[in-house]
Parts: C-alpha cells; sequence; structure tokens
C-alpha cells in the first residue's frame, strides 16, 4: 500500500512512483545545497536549483524567475498596504480586490516582503507591503533589487485608504496627491505641556517653535524626506483621465458625514480630487491636530498644496523609490499616490476627538476600498495605454 507522502506527490505531479523517486532523490540534493546558502548568495542558490530542475510554481505557473535570464520588464507596480487574511475569498483590504478583479492571476514568492507578489500577463505588478513606514520602506527597497524584475520604467500606482480632512473631502473620495509630506520627522511636547501661545505641540525639526504657513523654518537641521515633489504633469492627466468616475455612495457614510455640521464637503457625495496627502506611522486625530497638519503640508511644500489624506506609509514609499532612481532600478518621476477617504482626521461638532479616533469606521471601510480600486485601476489601464502607444511608435 502506497504512504500518502506518495499518493500525495502522484497527483501534484502526475508522475509514476519511479519519476517520483527520482524527484524524490533530486530533491534531497536540493536541500543540501539549500544548507550551504550561508556560503552562497540566495540568487546564486536559485539558480543551482533551477538548474537542477526544481523551479518556482505558483498558482500552476512558474515564476518568472525562472522563465529566461532577462529579467521581466514590468509596466506598472501597484502598491497596496495592508490586508486582512487570505488573498481572495475572505474580507478584503487593499489588496484583494485587485487579486480577484484586475485579476493577477500569478502569485510570485517575495522574501524580502510581507505577503507574495502577484503578477499579470499585461505587465502589471502587485505588492502589499505591510502597514506603517518602515514597512513600506523596507519590502519596495526589496522589490526594487529582485533580480527577477526590472522597474527601470514601471509606472507606480500607490492605492490605499486614507483619513480625509472634512474641511475638503467626503467619505469615499478618491485623492490624487501632488506632494506627499512626512509628519513624523518633528519634534513634539506632550499636548499638556504645550506653552500657552502655541498652537499645537510639533514643530520642524531644528526649530525652536511651530512654524505657520508663510514663516521661515529656520537654519536648523532637517532630513531630506519630509516632503516629496510628484511629478504634477502625470498626476494632473492621470486625475484628468479619472476626475468623472463615479464612486461608490454608501448609506452609513451619508449618517457620519451629515454629523459634520458646518463642513459643507464632507456632507458631499464622494468625488475624485487632486490634494495633498501627509504620511506618519502615528494614527495621529482630533481638532488641533487636523490644524496641524493643514499648516505642516503647506510649510513642508509650498501655499499652492493643500493637505487633504492622512496615511501611514508613503513617504518610506518614496524614500524607497528615491532610492532605487539613484540606482536606476526606479523612476521617481512615474509615482502616482492614490488615497481613498475611509474616515475623517477630526471629530464632528459636539464629538470628543477619542470618540471619534477610536470610532468603526463606516461600512469597515468598504466604500473607500472600492474607490481605491476603481479609480486605480482606470489609472493603470490609462498607463499601460501609454505603453502600448509608445512601442507603437517604436515599430515605425
Amino acid at each position: 500500500m502506497k504512504c500518502l507522502g506518495t499518493v500525495m506527490r502522484e497527483i501534484a505531479f502526475g508522475l509514476p512512483t519511479p519519476m517520483i523517486r527520482f524527484c524524490k532523490m533530486r530533491f534531497e540534493v536540493g536541500s543540501y545545497l539549500i544548507r550551504g546558502a550561508n556560503c552562497l548568495s540566495r540568487l546564486t542558490m536559485a539558480c543551482l536549483l533551477t538548474a537542477a530542475g526544481f523551479g518556482t510554481v505558483a498558482s500552476g505557473k512558474t515564476d518568472p524567475q525562472f522563465a529566461g535570464d532577462e529579467p521581466l520588464l514590468i509596466k506598472a507596480v501597484v502598491v497596496t498596504m495592508f490586508e486582512h487574511g487570505a488573498p481572495t475569498g475572505d474580507r478584503p483590504g487593499e489588496m484583494q480586490l485587485w487579486v480577484e478583479r484586475y485579476p493577477f492571476s500569478q502569485m510570485l514568492s517575495f522574501e524580502g516582503g510581507v505577503r507574495p507578489l502577484w503578477y499579470s500577463t499585461d505587465g502589471v505588478l502587485l505588492i502589499c507591503t505591510g502597514g506603517g513606514i518602515a514597512n513600506a520602506t523596507a519590502s519596495i527597497l526589496a522589490l526594487g533589487v529582485d533580480a527577477r524584475f526590472d522597474l527601470s520604467e514601471a509606472y507606480w500606482v500607490i492605492a490605499g485608504i486614507a483619513g480625509g480632512d472634512p474641511l475638503d473631502v467626503s467619505l469615499g473620495s478618491a485623492v490624487w496627491a501632488r506632494q506627499v509630506v512626512d509628519g513624523d520627522l518633528a519634534y513634539e511636547i506632550d499636548a499638556r505641556e504645550i506653552p500657552d501661545d502655541w498652537p499645537y505641540g510639533l514643530l520642524p525639526l531644528g526649530a525652536t517653535r511651530p512654524v505657520r504657513p508663510g514663516q521661515p523654518i529656520g537654519d536648523g537641521w532637517s532630513v531630506d524626506t519630509v516632503s516629496f515633489q510628484l511629478n504634477e504633469v502625470l498626476v494632473t492627466r492621470i486625475y484628468e483621465a479619472t476626475k468623472d468616475i463615479r464612486l461608490p455612495v454608501s448609506e452609513s457614510a451619508e449618517k457620519q458625514g451629515a454629523l459634520y455640521k458646518g463642513y459643507p464637503r464632507a456632507q458631499e457625495i464622494p468625488r475624485v480630487r487632486l490634494g495633498e496627502t501627509l504620511a506618519a506611522s502615528t494614527y495621529w486625530h482630533g481638532e488641533k491636530l487636523n490644524e496641524w497638519a493643514n499648516d505642516w503640508v503647506v510649510v513642508q511644500s509650498d501655499a499652492s498644496k493643500n493637505f487633504m489624506t492622512s496615511n501611514m506609509e508613503d513617504s518610506g514609499t518614496l524614500t524607497a523609490i528615491r532610492r532605487l532612481d539613484q540606482m536606476r532600478r526606479a523612476d521617481l518621476d512615474r509615482v502616482l499616490v492614490l488615497r481613498t477617504v475611509s474616515n475623517f482626521t477630526m471629530p464632528p461638532p459636539g464629538k470628543s476627538a477619542a470618540w471619534s479616533a477610536t470610532s468603526p469606521y463606516p461600512d469597515a471601510g468598504m466604500q473607500a476600498i472600492e474607490a481605491a480600486y476603481i479609480v486605480g485601476s482606470a489609472a493603470v489601464k490609462t498607463l499601460l495605454q501609454d505603453w502600448a502607444d509608445k512601442e507603437a511608435d517604436r515599430s515605425h
């Protein structure tokens, strides 16, 4: 009687038992090779295993890293940040709708990340970075140096949910950023110790007091990852291509928006907008911090910019792509940041910041998750058409 392992191998590979024994022998050889990984790079080890007949198989198809000597040309990278559970079939996070609907047909191993990658035959790659600036930075850098892929001409579409400023947006709205600003690189003092003449307890690195729009930051030290100016020509073109998309509406989101009396933008139907995003791994909240966020974005960019969404990853993603651009592995001018509003960044009149910060999102954020896919996928299709047009020009 055959052992269960032999039966399963025969089912998986469709091979007769003698061939299974042969494959087992080669697998054992491969195991010894793997134990020598401390002496060889992972890439070299992958090549050795490939030569021995071992290809990585995911979703029934061969991983492109084994398809040939040349790296796979990627036309666009979709960047999501979190997922609740499985990549399909359960409660969706930012990644799941892309996997199910785009569709991404091939799952690829990704040892440098928190989840496998997904690949579509039209040249699009999907990544889920993990939440927070540190995860985003590490995951994007790991992807950028992955020898399987050529990302040098790829567009990057960052598509995720966010907090939204009720002064500017309603729940479910989608906002294309022209500027990504970091909110963690700052001095901060406890709110109970803020001087009476300060508007809030956050100030730029090297400053001696909070800085309001129009005031100089000063000559103190800073870092070059506080603010990222995106390619406004590209951002504006994609905004124009997507601005008339009808976004999902939600009865519970409308009820939430109705609480914001005196905030007409918070009560509008969701729509696509242009506005800036502020990245901070700290989940901040409240009227005073919302005032700080509006000031901070202008201080760290210019008076034409307007804070609309808050996120927890984008300055890390942009930092990584900038480094990859320096290495000629990515193009910083091809980055797009889309954030859709799942919750507000401050409470409605009559409610406390603590109540608002800890309240569940309307529809568990699904309205915003849907909007991120709808608008983001439309942008990807527009960018792929750019590739098709360029390829047609080259052929002539």
